[in-house]
C-alpha cells in the first residue's frame, strides 16, 4: 500500500519509522515531514490544513491510507472532506470524523459527553464573557488549587492551574475578555482540581470494536520535579509501574467501554486513536481529558512496543475488522527523553546544528524540531527530538537514554534530567 502520514513532529516520525518497517507499506509520503522522515519516506511540502493540496498529492501519488497525524486537520474535518469527494472517498483515513474530533476541540463537548455517559471526571462549568460574574462565584465555591481550561485548541497550553483565588480570577477575565488564548479562550471550562497522579490510555477503534494500546505518562512541564510552564511534552515512560491488572480493569470497563458504547449511541463516527488523559486519585481512574489522535511524546513510547504490523492494524481499522487483529506487545519498558531549544516554551532560536546522531546505536532518535539544511540536521523548533531506548525496567531504558544525549548536543540544548523521577 501507499500511505500518506500528516504532520511534522517527533509522532509523526515514529508513525512513519513503524509503518516503513512493514513488508505491505510499497511507498510512504510524509507531509511536511521533517529530518528524520525525509531519511525513511518522501516529504512533500504540504501544510496539514491545506486540504486540496493534500488531494494532489493523494492522487498523484496513489495513496491507499492516510494516517492524520495531529488534531488541527481532524478538527477542521479532514475525515469529512474525504468522505464528500468521489475521487477520495475509498482511501482511508485514519482519523475521527469532525462531529466526533469535538472531544478535543471543544472541553465543553467531552465534559457534556462523559457526564452524559457516566465516565468518571471532575466536576465543572463553563463560562462566557457574558456570564464572567458568575465564573467568579464558581470559582469562590471551590478549594485551590484551581483548574481553568480553554474550550477551543490551545496547543497544548490553554490549561492553567493556580492556588491562589485573586489570580484566577484574574486570570479568568484576561482568557475570556482579554482573548488570553486567542477564539479558543471564548469559552472557559472551570474544574475541580483532582489529586492524583497521571497517566495517558491509548485506544485504536474502527467504530464498532476496539483495542488497548499499552499506557504511558509524560512530563508536561518545563523545569524538573514537574515546575514551571506547561510544554508540549518532555518525556515519557511506557508502561506506567503502578498500572496493576485490577487498575487496568477499571480503566476498561469504566471508561474505555462507555466511551466507545458512547461514540456509538451518540452517532460520532471514528476511526482512529483516541487518546484518554487519565489521574489516579486513591485506587480510582478518572477522565481529565480526550485527545482525537496519539499524543507525543508518548506516541514515541508506545509504537515501539507495538509487535503487530501497523500496516495492518490501519487497513484493518479502515475495513471495520479490527476485532480480527492480534495485539502483540514488546514487554520491556520504552522510554524517551526530549531535547528542546535553549528558551523553550518561550522564546527560542533555530537553526542550530545537531552533533553526533551518527554515534547513537543503543537508542532511537525521533526527529520533532529538526529540518535538512545543507545536507546538516539543524533544529526547526522548540521541542526538537526524542531519544528513545528500550530496557528490561523503565530505570535501565532511562539510563541508556541519558547515556546517548551524552554523545548529543545543539547550542543551548536543554532536556529535564529527572523524566521518571515519581515513580
Amino acid at each position: 500500500m501507499n500511505i500518506l502520514v500528516l504532520g511534522s513532529g517527533g509522532r509523526e516520525h515514529t508513525f512513519a519509522w513503524k509503518l516503513a518497517q512493514s513488508p505491505l507499506c510499497k511507498s510512504l509520503f510524509v507531509a511536511p515531514g521533517n529530518s528524520g522522515t525525509a531519511a525513511i519516506a518522501m516529504n512533500l511540502p504540504i501544510a496539514v490544513t491545506d486540504f486540496k493540496t493534500i488531494k494532489k498529492a493523494v492522487l498523484d501519488n496513489d495513496i491507499n491510507i492516510v494516517v492524520v497525524g495531529p488534531e488541527d486537520p481532524l478538527v477542521l474535518g479532514i475525515h469529512d472532506f474525504f468522505l464528500n469527494d468521489d475521487a477520495l472517498k475509498s482511501i482511508k483515513v485514519i482519523g475521527p470524523q469532525k462531529a466526533a474530533a469535538e472531544l478535543e476541540g471543544s472541553k465543553e463537548f467531552a465534559k457534556e459527553f462523559m457526564i452524559r455517559h457516566n465516565i468518571p471526571t471532575a466536576t465543572y462549568q463553563s463560562f462566557t464573557a457574558s456570564n464572567l460574574e458568575d465564573g467568579y462565584q464558581f470559582l469562590e465555591t471551590l478549594k485551590p488549587p484551581y483548574v481553568l481550561k480553554a474550550d477551543g485548541l490551545a496547543a497544548g497550553k490553554g490549561v492553567l492551574i493556580l492556588d491562589d483565588l485573586d489570580d484566577a480570577k484574574r486570570e479568568l477575565k484576561e482568557m475570556l475578555v482579554d482573548s488570553k488564548f486567542g477564539n479558543a479562550s471564548t469559552k472557559v471550562v472551570i474544574e475541580e482540581f483532582l489529586d492524583g497522579i497521571e497517566l495517558s490510555c491509548f485506544v485504536l477503534t474502527d467504530g464498532i470494536d476496539y483495542k488497548i494500546l499499552p499506557t504511558a505518562k509524560d512530563y508536561k512541564r518545563i523545569g524538573e520535579g514537574d515546575t514551571g510552564l506547561n510544554t508540549g511534552g518532555m518525556g515519557a515512560v511506557s508502561p506506567v509501574p503502578f498500572t496493576t491488572q485490577e487498575f487496568l480493569n477499571k480503566i476498561e470497563n469504566r471508561i474505555v467501554k462507555p466511551t466507545i458504547e458512547g461514540l456509538k449511541n451518540d452517532n460520532l463516527p471514528y476511526v482512529g486513536f483516541i487518546f484518554i488523559g487519565l489521574i489516579k486519585v486513591g485506587d480510582e481512574p478518572k477522565v481529565i481529558e480526550y485527545n482525537v489522535r496519539m499524543g507525543d511524546p508518548e506516541t514515541e513510547v508506545v509504537l515501539p512496543r507495538l509487535k503487530t504490523d501497523l500496516v495492518e492494524i490501519f487497513a484493518a481499522m479502515g475495513n471495520q475488522t479490527l476485532a480480527d487483529i492480534d495485539l502483540q506487545i514488546d514487554e520491556r519498558a520504552a522510554t524517551t527523553v526530549m531535547l528542546v531549544s535553549g528558551g523553550y516554551p518561550e522564546a527560542y532560536e533555530k537553526g542550530k546544528e545537531i552533533i553526533g546522531l551518527e554515534t547513537i546505536t543503543d537508542s532511537i532518535p525521533f526527529h520533532a524540531g529538526a529540518k535538512l539544511k545543507e545536507d546538516k540536521v539543524v533544529t526547526s523548533g522548540g521541542r526538537v527530538m526524542a531519544i528513545t531506548s528500550f530496557g528490561e525496567t523503565y530505570n535501565e531504558a532511562i539510563k541508556k537514554s541519558y547515556q546517548t544525549i551524552e554523545k548529543l548536543c545543539f547550542d543551548k540544548m536543554y532536556y529535564r534530567k529527572d523524566i521518571g523521577f515519581d515513580l
